[in-house]
């Protein structure tokens, strides 16, 4: 049986480039953010990024910061993440699930009883922003015991030496930032950002996922032509917060988003 971390790996696997959305847990609530998820996962999500809410998200936008706000208002905290990552598998989704979140969370909670409970409760690894492959050390151990992927993030700043480190360390694929700056919803993409998926392919042989600023079929599309996959978040966060049905809206956005992914077939 396959450990989480190949399931990661796998994921990329597919016929089209791997479609992996962000959402929130706990956001507009707990059960609501669920329906949501399972939705995200019925529409043909390749794998998920669930986001552990942080009252600090230097990463995230002000989309995301206000969901984390409101998820941490309605008593979300890393226990009641791993729940969620249960309940979720009860309810019988069964791709790959990437808990998302910053550092200072998980080393309250213990690295150890981490990701312990995580791979318990059906996690396949961590993103985690603001935690740099040099001071990972610890937690990389506890995952590699787990057979958890650590994903790292990479930025078009990041130097060769730092992506020689990251290629070194990686595990499930490497999360490249499509900009300098937040999350959120961009009219276009950088114009830089093909230049830059080619100079990490030259060094990094693991899937390449990019993320920050997708929020159209459109852009999916022209990333899925240079990348290995495509992550969305703030639009999702925004439909969530407009739609009369959220779980419906998100569903639907993620079945065009696929859609799109799909002139990107391999032969």
């Amino acid at each position: 049986m396959n450990n989480p971390v190949d399931l990661v790996s796998n994921a990329f696997t597919g016929k089209h480039p791997a479609f992996m959305p962000y959402f929130t847990l706990g956001y507009p609530d707990y059960e609501r953010s669920l329906q949501i998820l399972e939705a995200c996962a019925a529409a043909g999500s390749d794998m998920m990024e669930l986001g552990m809410p942080f009252s600090d998200p230097l990463a995230d936008g002000p989309t995301i910061q206000h969901s984390s706000q409101i998820a941490l208002q309605n008593g979300m905290n890393v226990a009641r993440c791993l729940e969620a990552i249960a309940e979720l598998r009860t309810r019988g989704v069964t791709i790959p699930l990437l808990l998302m979140g910053y550092y200072n969370p998980i080393l309250a909670y213990g690295e150890t009883r981490f990701a312990r409970e995580a791979v318990d409760a059906g996690a396949n690894g961590f993103i985690i922003p603001d935690l740099p492959p040099e001071e990972a050390s610890t937690l990389e151990t506890e995952c590699q015991q787990h057979g958890l992927a650590l994903t790292y993030l990479l930025a078009p700043t990041s130097t060769e030496a730092r992506i020689k480190l990251v290629a070194k360390k990686a595990s499930g694929f490497v999360y490249l930032v499509s900009l300098t700056g937040v999350t959120g919803e961009r009219i276009q993409l950088p114009k830089t950002l093909s230049e830059f998926v080619k100079r990490v392919r030259h060094h990094i042989h693991h899937p390449l996922a990019v993320g920050f600023g997708i929020s159209t079929p459109v852009q999916a599309q022209q990333v899925g032509e240079i990348a290995d996959g495509v992550i969305v978040g703030s639009k999702l966060i925004t439909l969530a917060r407009e739609a009369d049905n959220p779980a419906e809206a998100c569903g639907t956005f993620v079945h065009n988003m696929i859609t799109a992914l799909h002139s990107n077939e391999k032969a």
